[in-house]
């Protein structure tokens, strides 16, 4: 069943999907297969598979000089969600995104998707690389999360994006998108923030995932402006657990999120990195629990580093 339909079923139980990071090149699939049967043990609505195209490096060229090159760390999210619905039967969400590809690559890998019966995208502009202070999209390629909705919602009606038609159209791909309950980082505000939202919205898309966090109060308040301004689409909660005491520092830096005063107040209590997931799985198991209470049934986990923890917290809520 296509995630767009999974969410919106009014009668559906309470539901989790997960975030899995494809491995590192080199390395294998062993250790991301092996978490995968963990998470597949709790029945997972969907699977959605990150992807980083490439990221900046600088080698040395000769004559003390320095060459920013771009240089890919880990294989295609396209290759990594096939092999996870083939082996393990679960509905796949790949992230197609506009960092460090061009639109024609954009068009492949829309056309590899469709050979693949995958038909769940979750739409992205990507991380901006460390060194700029803005994104700056690949030559040839988009700007803009909006630009990318348009392309594949023109190869949804039957164009590739020179216009020429496509000889044989396939189902089209359902959409889903990211928000910000505390903002993007690039955003002036959230007002503004919000307003891409609403366009990802009109332009077709049918469901939005949150970034984490750890105040629900935030998601709430988000979810109750969105609606104000006629954002009706679902809002799916995105929770990831505390795992390690330096994420006190590391998570707000990393995903530009506040850790809430009773949160960080409890993990400067402990001792060992083992303290502190004891208390992330005790939080973002009372974190679930109010979600449930204010009538959410769909809870999105970002897994990495962090499994173990989401196994637990999961057989906790189903007790």
């Amino acid at each position: 069943m296509a995630v767009a339909n999974i969410i919106r079923k009014d009668d559906s139980p309470r539901q989790f999907s997960f975030e899995v990071l494809p491995p590192l090149k080199g390395t294998g699939t062993d250790k991301l297969f092996a978490d995968i049967e963990k998470l597949c043990e709790l029945s997972p609505a969907f699977i959605n598979i990150t992807t980083h195209h490439s990221e900046f490096v600088y080698k040395e060229v000769g004559g003390g000089r320095y060459e920013r090159q771009q240089l890919r760390r880990r294989p295609g999210t396209v290759a990594v969600a096939a092999a996870i619905k083939q082996h393990f039967g679960v509905t796949v969400q790949p992230h197609v995104i506009c960092s460090g590809v061009t639109i024609e690559d954009i068009e492949y890998e829309l056309l590899d998707l469709q050979f693949l019966g995958i038909r769940d995208l979750l739409l992205l502009r990507g991380d901006k690389a460390k060194d700029d202070s803005v994104f700056k999209p690949t030559p040839g390629g988009h700007a803009h999360t909006t630009d990318l909705i348009r392309q594949v919602q023109r190869f949804n009606d039957g164009f590739f994006a020179d216009g020429s038609p496509i000889k044989n159209p396939g189902p089209r791909f359902d959409i889903g998108v990211a928000c910000y309950p505390e903002k993007h980082e690039e955003a002036p505000n959230l007002e503004m923030d919000m307003q891409h939202l609403k366009e990802k919205q009109d332009l077709g898309a049918q469901y939005a995932v949150t970034q984490l966090f750890y105040d629900n109060a935030k998601y709430f308040d988000f979810v109750e402006k969105a609606r104000q301004m006629g954002i009706t689409i679902p809002i799916i909660p995105g929770i990831k657990p505390l795992a390690k005491l330096s994420q006190l520092t590391v998570v707000p830096r990393t995903f530009h999120c506040d850790i809430p005063e009773p949160l960080a107040r409890e993990i400067v209590k402990c001792k060992t990195d083992e303290d502190a997931r004891r208390l992330g799985i005790e939080w973002t198991t009372q974190q679930c629990r109010e979600l449930y209470e204010h009538g959410i049934h769909n809870i999105h986990f970002y897994t990495v580093s962090a499994v173990d923890s989401v196994v637990e917290i999961v057989k906790k809520l189903r007790t």
